[in-house]
């Protein structure tokens, strides 16, 4: 009974995100404060600087065990 309330409510919540997603008229889309005020740029470079920053440490980190696995033979 409590797996299927659950799986009920998960259900019910999707479906409500998919109505949130609807457009206003036919076709036109919702207005997006985000791309209107340019600010979505904002979060582009955001977003890639917190890759870079990820992809800087993966490199110099196997820099790191490559020179550890070098000392250890």
């Amino acid at each position: 009974m409590l797996k299927r309330t659950f799986f009920i409510t998960l259900l019910l919540g999707l479906v409500h995100q998919l109505f949130a997603q609807m457009t206003t008229n036919a076709g036109e889309q919702t207005p997006n404060s985000m791309t209107d005020h340019g600010k979505i740029y904002v979060v582009m470079f955001v977003c890639l600087v917190i890759l870079g920053g990820l992809i800087a440490y993966l490199i110099l980190l196997d820099r790191k065990i490559r020179r550890l696995e070098k000392q250890k033979d």
